[in-house]
């Protein structure tokens, strides 16, 4: 009954949100890594002191590489990123951060331009395939269902929790990405894929548990407000989504304090698609379907 009465006021967070995500992404955009726009990477440790940022910009800035980034990673360590480097200009790039003391190479990532667009250009693909095909699943899961609400209806919204789910953390990357020149690399988009996966899960169970009720009504032949359907569902369907998705987040956010440099960012795209799958099959997905219903009306 208090799903039925407040279903409008449940789609203003997730609504919210995705506004707040777009802006981001409209004003800053994402910063691809080297994986995705090709470039060199260096990752060096300094044994002997520890030069800041900028002293290391003023050593880089004379050798002419373009637009160069640096950034600080661990206690002693940087991360250098310019376009693709020959060799002779790694070796004098090395030899100008050696001036600053005594330095060690710990990796060293060269990808040209045309691998990384391929890369993104597939990274699209397997997006639009994975959508295509949980649209295509749910209508046909669902093929049974088409009162009030027709099956295909049910995989359009799905789509949209979907897009909500993926625009958070693209959203939270692009301002990271203006704040903390944070980059997304590959691992992004393989954590974006497993949102996918994740956060339809949520969504998939209560609208399976709507069409159970759905049928049960039918057979019974008990009529019942749609929206009050929906409530009950959510209600038998909550502690089950909470639960699943908090054991989940639990572990990404011992990986995101505890774990490795390279895994935190992978860390917090899954983090924050968990959360907000979690509440957008609750808060987003049944309210649209509520709300498609009173339209179709």
């Amino acid at each position: 009954m208090f799903f039925a009465k407040h279903y409008r006021t449940f789609l203003v967070l997730p609504v919210t949100l995705s506004i707040a995500a777009i802006i981001a992404l409209a004003l800053w955009g994402l910063r691809p890594g080297i994986d995705l726009a090709g470039g060199s990477l260096l990752q060096a440790s300094f044994t002997s002191g520890q030069p800041t940022v900028a002293q290391i910009e003023n050593v880089i800035k004379p050798l002419g590489l373009g637009d160069v980034r640096v950034q600080a990673a661990g206690e002693s360590g940087f991360m250098i990123r310019a376009r693709s480097l020959s060799n002779d200009e790694k070796n004098t790039l090395e030899q100008a951060l050696g001036t600053l003391g005594a330095m060690h190479e710990d990796q060293f990532t060269s990808i040209g331009p045309s691998i990384g667009a391929e890369i993104l250009h597939k990274g699209y693909v397997a997006i639009a395939l994975v959508s295509l095909c949980i649209i295509l699943f749910i209508a046909f899961a669902f093929r049974q269902v088409s009162e009030p609400v027709s099956s295909w209806k049910y995989g359009v919204i799905a789509i949209i929790t979907l897009v909500h789910d993926m625009l958070i953390p693209a959203g939270i990357f692009a301002l990271l990405g203006h704040t903390s020149g944070a980059e997304v690399d590959s691992l992004f988009i393989v954590a974006l894929l497993t949102i996918l996966g994740i956060s339809i899960n949520d969504t998939i169970v209560v609208f399976d548990r709507i069409r159970e009720n759905l049928r049960h009504m039918s057979d019974s032949r008990r009529h019942q407000n749609f929206a009050e359907t929906i409530g009950i569902s959510i209600n038998q369907t909550i502690a089950r989504s909470i639960n699943t998705s908090l054991t989940v987040i639990m572990v990404l956010l011992a990986l995101f304090f505890v774990g490795p440099v390279a895994t935190k960012y992978f860390a917090l795209t899954l983090l924050a698609g968990m959360i907000a799958g979690t509440y957008s099959s609750i808060f987003l997905a049944a309210p649209l379907l509520v709300l498609w219903e009173k339209t179709r009306k």
